[in-house]
């Protein structure tokens, strides 16, 4: 029996989401939340292995109660239920740890079939989701840095310390190392130094 959390801003949607799942003996609702805030309590209270989690929502977004809801339960797996499929919500969302990404006009058989997968712990994908992160995966590598990281980079270069970098950009120490981090995983690189090396050569500066 696969225990589910229902997390969505509009009760109907809740409703209607209960009553396709409660339809298979293999499910059952542990609960819903109707906001981002609210999710993190109810997951943390009943210890669900499944939580459908819309992704825009008063009161915390899904991609931040995912980030929460990992943190304190890392089995829990976290399917994005969303109409939305731009790609920055997408990779946001598996940046977060989402296990899946589908659209809310899935099937209720495709949304039950990826609740069993999920928690075997399988990722799930709606088809264009799927499609757009291969596409952006095979992107050039030009495209690979957001403009705040190819600032970071660009102050590495010039040899400020992180302190230094977060003073200049006016973000704290911690985020700087952050967004180091997705640099050298980006470039796979492992220091500031070859980090700098590659975006040259790349024509990433």
């Amino acid at each position: 029996m696969v225990r589910v959390l229902i997390v969505d801003d509009h009760p109907v949607v809740r409703e209607g989401l209960r009553g396709m799942l409660e339809s298979d003996p293999a499910i059952t609702v542990a609960g819903e939340a109707g906001s981002g805030e609210e999710a993190v309590a109810r997951a943390s209270a009943l210890a669900p292995d499944v939580v459908l989690m819309d992704l825009r929502m008063p009161g915390g977004d899904g991609v931040n109660a995912t980030t929460r809801i990992l943190a304190a339960r890392p089995e829990t797996r976290v399917i994005v239920l969303t109409t939305y499929e731009t790609d920055q919500d997408i990779v946001r969302a598996v940046e977060a740890g989402a296990a899946g990404y589908l659209l809310k006009d899935t099937s209720r058989a495709d949304l039950i079939a990826a609740i069993a997968a999920a928690a075997r712990g399988e990722t799930v994908l709606s088809p264009s989701v799927a499609t757009k992160l291969v596409t952006r995966l095979r992107a050039p590598a030009a495209t690979a840095l957001s403009r705040r990281e190819t600032e970071v980079l660009a102050l590495v270069a010039r040899g400020l310390t992180n302190a230094e970098i977060g003073r200049a950009l006016f973000i704290s120490e911690t985020t700087v190392k952050t967004h180091l981090l997705r640099v050298f995983a980006k470039l796979d690189v492992s220091d500031r130094t070859a980090a700098v090396t590659t975006a040259l050569a790349r024509g990433l500066m």
